[in-house]
C-alpha cells in the first residue's frame, strides 16, 4: 500500500515538476532585443540613399526630376528653371529579403543605366544592444551613349560603394554620416578615376507627416584645380505609408550618385541651385 501511495504522490507532482523546469528554462533564454524603426521615412534623403530598406516582396517606383539652375545669369529666361533642359532618373527597387534590396535606374543625362544593391549591415535597438544602424549600398552604372563617345568598352562604366551609418534618436529627430567611394574607368584629367567623399544628413520632423530635410556631401579627395564642389539640399517631404514626396533645391543635377560627386561644378553658396523633387510609390507583392 505505501508503494502504490508513493506512486500517486509521485504521479501527481511530476507534472508540476515539468512546468516548473520549463518556466525556469524559459526565463532563463535571452531577450531579443527589439529592431528601432529606420530612421527616415523614405530610401531616398535628398541626392543619397538612407538605412531605409524595402521588406521581403515590397516593388518601389522611384521618381527624381531636376530643374535648371534657378538663377543661370542676365537675360536668362527660364522662370527659375523650370523652362530649362532637366534631368529625369526612373528606378524600380525590389525587397529580396527584409535586408537586401536589389534596383535598376535609367537617367536621362548621358543615358545612364544603373544596377544597384542595398543591404542591412546592422540595426539599431529600441532599449540597448546596437545604438545605430549600418546599411551597404553600391551601384554600378553604364553609359548609354553611342559607341563613338568612347575609347574602349569598359569607358562606359563606374562603380560606388557607400556605408551608412544612420540613428533615429526620437521620433521627430534622425540622422546619417555615410563615407563613399567613387570609381570611373575612364576620366579625364585633373579628375583621378576614384574619389571619397562624406555625406551628411538628417531630418527633424514636423508633424507626422511633414519634415524638414538636409543632405550635405563633401568631397575628400583633392585635385590641382579643385574642380569638384560640395553638394547641398535643403527642403521638405512629405509622406504617408504607401509614398513621400520630397521637394527641395540642391545644387546636384546628375542623379547618379559617382557622377554628382566626381563631376559637380556647381556652389550651392554662389546661388548656383536647382529645383528639385523626388516621389517614391510602394506596392507590397
Amino acid at each position: 500500500m505505501k508503494f502504490i501511495k508513493s506512486i500517486l504522490i509521485a504521479a501527481l507532482i511530476f507534472p508540476f515538476a515539468l512546468v516548473a523546469q520549463d518556466k525556469t528554462a524559459a526565463n532563463s533564454e535571452p531577450v531579443k532585443p527589439k529592431l528601432e524603426r529606420a530612421a527616415f521615412e523614405s530610401t531616398q534623403l535628398i541626392e543619397s540613399q538612407t538605412n531605409v530598406l524595402l521588406t521581403k516582396g515590397t516593388l518601389e517606383l522611384t521618381m527624381n526630376h531636376r530643374f535648371g539652375i534657378v538663377n543661370s545669369g542676365p537675360g536668362a529666361n527660364d522662370f527659375f528653371g523650370i523652362w530649362a533642359p532637366s534631368n529625369i532618373r526612373l528606378a524600380l527597387n525590389y525587397g529580396i529579403t527584409d535586408r537586401i534590396n536589389v534596383g535598376f535606374a535609367t537617367i536621362k543625362d548621358s543615358r545612364l543605366q544603373e544596377v544597384s544593391l542595398k543591404g542591412a549591415l546592422l540595426r539599431q535597438n529600441k532599449v540597448g544592444g546596437m545604438p545605430f544602424s549600418m546599411t551597404y549600398y553600391g551601384n554600378i552604372t553604364m553609359d548609354g551613349r553611342p559607341s563613338e563617345n568612347f575609347l574602349h568598352p569598359t569607358d562606359r562604366y563606374s562603380f560606388y560603394n557607400q556605408l551608412i551609418i544612420a540613428r533615429r534618436f526620437n521620433r521627430s529627430i534622425s540622422v546619417q554620416i555615410a563615407p563613399s567611394l567613387s570609381h570611373f574607368n575612364y576620366v579625364e584629367a585633373p579628375i583621378k578615376n576614384d574619389l571619397i567623399a562624406i555625406e551628411f544628413g538628417g531630418r527633424v520632423k514636423i508633424n507626422p507627416s511633414t519634415a524638414v530635410i538636409f543632405d550635405y556631401n563633401q568631397p575628400v579627395t583633392k585635385y590641382d584645380n579643385n574642380v569638384t564642389k560640395p553638394g547641398m539640399g535643403l527642403g521638405f517631404e512629405f509622406s504617408t505609408g504607401s509614398h513621400a514626396f520630397q521637394l527641395f533645391v540642391t545644387n546636384y543635377r546628375n542623379l547618379s550618385s559617382q557622377y554628382n560627386v566626381m563631376t559637380n561644378q556647381t556652389n550651392f553658396f554662389d546661388g548656383k541651385y536647382m529645383i528639385g523633387f523626388n516621389i517614391t510609390r510602394l506596392w507590397h507583392m
